[in-house]
């Protein structure tokens, strides 16, 4: 709903019949909101929030057990519709009618109320509002990726506000269109990839004829079954580079005053934090992951020694397979509470919403421990 447009009224009644998966109603206070289009993205599952629909989630929003970040709060405001009209009857007190009648009258004079906001401090525009398409630091009716290198000291906090809706990039079809990538591309290019090298580097060691050499007069033979163990290594090494493409290079903070860093920074993740659940931008291109599939061949090529570099190196790309699909999976699975996955959508959704120079792993929080960057547990 737009700031300038005067709020609906629903009575307490119409609110409460909005208790399904088709159409899912909450109260915040008095404010009503349409949250139906979250249910599939919210962290805690939609039952969570399907058990307290058509009613008050005020609670819920300070916690605990959590208690929700500025951004979330902000994220919700995209789903506001209207007020709550009590019936002010016998039951209710005069001063409770009286309030709720004030209250009223500020909110549908939204210009006044907008100006009185603005003036205050504690309360900017950009964390406490909606989005306001004609407000709004860059015009959403045109590509982004041209603008965001304008931003300049801006473009920090603006890409890590959130919002639900769908960007683009580019202005010319085809370009827009290498920037998104159905999820099932990812297993459909790369496992034939790993079946294919896997399949190699087993029928060649079943002819017991490649060895690995220790010094230059002693070998050993490299047994077929040492192959689980070499794939797990690569899939090891494969979360270790998983943690630093996303804490050293896509959250590397570009300088203010470079406009072309700030434009390849947002192409490259700020895009994902500014529109989180742009279903078409969550796994990486082929061509995009192609160039770290490639360099990732190529270092192990000249690194390990002959024999062992296929077996590692198919254990690696499997991990990044994974590790794309568990990450389409944390923005819009609803996994079973208490389960590994669970806990993994909880932590990346802080990452999105609060923790923005935390939380880098996506398929583990493993390397988060060693290099201190795990979220910290909320305290109340």
């Amino acid at each position: 709903m737009s700031p300038s447009t005067s709020p609906r009224f629903f009575s307490e009644k119409e609110v409460a019949r909005h208790r399904t998966k088709d159409s899912c109603w909450v109260l915040l206070g008095t404010r009503v909101y349409d949250v139906t289009g979250f249910l599939r993205m919210h962290p805690g599952g939609e039952a969570l929030i399907l058990r307290r629909s058509g009613g008050d989630v005020s609670g819920e929003m300070e916690g605990p057990p959590h208690r929700h970040s500025e951004n979330a709060r902000r994220w919700m405001e995209q789903y506001y519709i209207g007020e709550l009209q009590r019936d002010c009857s016998s039951s209710s007190s005069a001063e409770d009618c009286e309030e709720e009648q004030t209250l009223r009258e500020r909110r549908t004079t939204p210009q006044k109320t907008a100006e009185k906001e603005d003036d205050d401090d504690s309360c900017s525009y950009s964390r406490c509002k909606p989005l306001d398409l004609d407000k709004d630091l860059v015009d959403w009716h045109k590509p982004l990726v041209w603008q965001v290198g304008n931003l300049g000291e801006n473009y920090d906090t603006w890409v890590h506000q959130p919002v639900d809706r769908p960007i683009r990039l580019f202005g010319n079809p085809f370009l827009e269109a290498t920037t998104k990538t159905p999820w099932y591309w990812v297993p459909a290019v790369w496992l034939p990839i790993v079946f294919y090298f896997s399949w190699q580097w087993c029928t060649t060691l079943a002819q017991e004829s490649t060895r690995l050499s220790l010094t230059s007069d002693y070998s050993v033979p490299i047994p077929v079954y040492s192959f689980p163990v070499l794939f797990m290594a690569g899939w090891f090494l494969w979360s270790f580079i998983e943690y630093c493409i996303h804490r050293f290079l896509f959250h590397l903070k570009p300088p203010a005053h470079n406009y072309y860093l700030i434009t390849i920074h947002f192409v490259l993740h700020g895009q994902h934090h500014k529109s989180p659940f742009d279903g078409s931008r969550l796994v990486f291109p082929p061509f995009l992951a192609g160039i770290v599939v490639a360099a990732f061949y190529f270092f192990l090529q000249k690194t390990l020694p002959e024999g062992l570099c296929l077996p590692v190196f198919v254990g690696g790309l499997s991990g990044y397979v994974v590790y794309d699909m568990i990450h389409y999976y944390l923005h819009y699975g609803s996994p079973k509470k208490g389960s590994y996955m669970y806990g993994l959508k909880a932590y990346h959704v802080k990452h999105h919403f609060e923790h923005q120079r935390a939380g880098f792993g996506i398929t583990t929080t493993f390397w988060d421990h060693p290099f201190n960057t795990v979220i910290p547990d909320e305290k109340f």
